[in-house]
């Protein structure tokens, strides 16, 4: 039951933020995204380890999405704090994409190649829906290479969280 939860509150943390960011009110969607991902830290078996795994994606987001960003293939609403990173609703999407490797996609431990291929599909289709909704543009660099360059990175993304969290596992293990 603890994955069905993880899942629907990935979903209503991602539709929160998306839709703040597209009327430029992103402040209580972004608190109360945190405030989840604090309870979700808080109730993990490893809180410091969690903590570090959300924050490893979240720096990998914003320098993921700042690159995206300043190469011109997307442009976000509400650019908060800065023109040159990625805006901050979007580094709590990343913290909370990956709450949920240990949770609703716990089943892609040990399947690198299939983490790869869905975060591949799933990650830019993931913008792309963010963008109908008006939390974003393509730039002028374009759509196609765009989630071309967000098929790579989502692609590496996901076995990359996975990997993270195998490392924080044998830590546990050792400690113990």
């Amino acid at each position: 039951m603890a994955k069905f939860w993880n899942f629907v509150l990935f979903q209503l943390g991602w539709f929160a933020c998306i839709i703040g960011a597209a009327n430029h009110q992103v402040f209580w969607p972004v608190v109360i995204t945190l405030l989840y991902l604090t309870i979700h830290i808080a109730r993990s078996n490893q809180p410091s380890l969690e903590m570090n795994l959300l924050l490893k994606a979240a720096l990998y987001g914003v320098s993921a999405d700042s690159l995206v960003s300043l190469s011109g293939f997307l442009i976000f609403e509400d650019a908060w704090p800065s023109s040159y990173l990625s805006p901050v609703w979007l580094w709590v999407l990343w913290a909370l994409v990956a709450s949920t490797i240990n949770g609703s996609l716990s089943w892609l431990r040990g399947r690198p190649i299939l983490a790869a291929v869905l975060g591949a599909i799933a990650g830019p289709m993931s913008y792309e829906a963010g963008i109908q909704m008006g939390a974003g543009a393509w730039g002028p660099q374009g759509q196609v290479g765009g989630l071309i360059f967000l098929a790579i990175i989502w692609g590496a993304a996901m076995p990359l969280f996975l990997y993270w969290d195998r490392v924080r596992v044998t830590l546990d293990k050792n400690q113990t």
